[in-house]
């Protein structure tokens, strides 16, 4: 069974149909990465299934379980007891979404005491295992503004991890970050990957989305271009305007 299924999902702002008609499956264990071009609604699509937006058409399920329903009229209702489902992802964001006033350990243990209702000492434990798996070893009392920006990703990626997902997604998590801190964070999701964490990735980096993806959407103006292996998209789509997005990256 699929962790996450998208059918048909629409959405509008206005007159601008964003997302005109997009499904994805994604299935655990996967790495799923999501690329195209600006505006063509790649972070809309991971808004919509991490419930920061409300679809207008279409099913959202969580590991089988709708979480909306089409009414008799025609509308789109959500479930009631979304925080059921809002346990089963993590997010991690472009811009870190840090906690400036807390510091990194206190950042991580958070929602694990409030939400998933653990304990201090537990939380500490875990946060403090999480914290040297992804090299933060010692940065704990630290706060975000004493770190790098490369830093301070890693630690929203175990803030994410801290909360136990069956998914992970990643919403272009490089695009504030230097060239040399890209590597660092792709390094870490690249772990991940190997660790067979299931993960859904925006991402504007080609060449790591090639290397870590089972699959890959190419999405543009709303819609699913093409869809397929690493392989089917980089070394051998037939869509034209696939090839014309890829000729722009020279890593390829």
């Amino acid at each position: 069974m699929s962790i996450l299924s998208m059918s048909n999902i629409k959405k509008s702002f206005g007159d601008n149909n964003v997302l005109k008609d997009i499904s994805l499956e994604v299935n655990k264990g996967e790495v799923v990465s999501i690329i195209g071009p600006s505006g063509g609604g790649k972070s809309t699509l991971l808004r919509c299934a991490t419930l920061l937006e409300t679809i207008d058409g279409g099913c959202l399920k969580y590991n089988g379980i709708p979480v909306t329903h089409t009414n008799e009229s025609g509308k789109i209702v959500y479930e009631k007891n979304l925080n059921q489902f809002r346990k089963i992802f993590g997010l991690v964001f472009q811009n870190f979404n840090l906690f400036p006033h807390f510091s990194v350990l206190k950042n991580v243990i958070d929602a694990p005491v409030n939400v998933l209702k653990k304990t201090k000492e537990e939380a500490i434990e875990e946060a403090l295992a999480l914290l040297k798996k992804m090299g933060l070893e010692g940065k704990e009392n630290m706060y975000p503004c004493d770190l790098s920006g490369g830093m301070q990703q890693r630690v929203s990626i175990v803030r994410a991890l801290a909360m136990n997902p069956d998914i992970l997604f990643f919403d272009e998590p490089t695009s504030a970050l230097d060239p040399e801190l890209t590597g660092e964070v792709l390094k870490v999701i690249k772990q991940l990957a190997d660790d067979k964490m299931t993960m859904v990735i925006v991402t504007h980096e080609m060449a790591f989305a090639k290397a870590v993806s089972d699959r890959i959407l190419f999405i543009d103006k709303g819609l699913v271009v093409e869809e397929g292996t690493p392989a089917e998209l980089f070394d051998d789509t037939k869509n034209d305007r696939t090839k014309q997005f890829l000729m722009n990256y020279n890593n390829i």
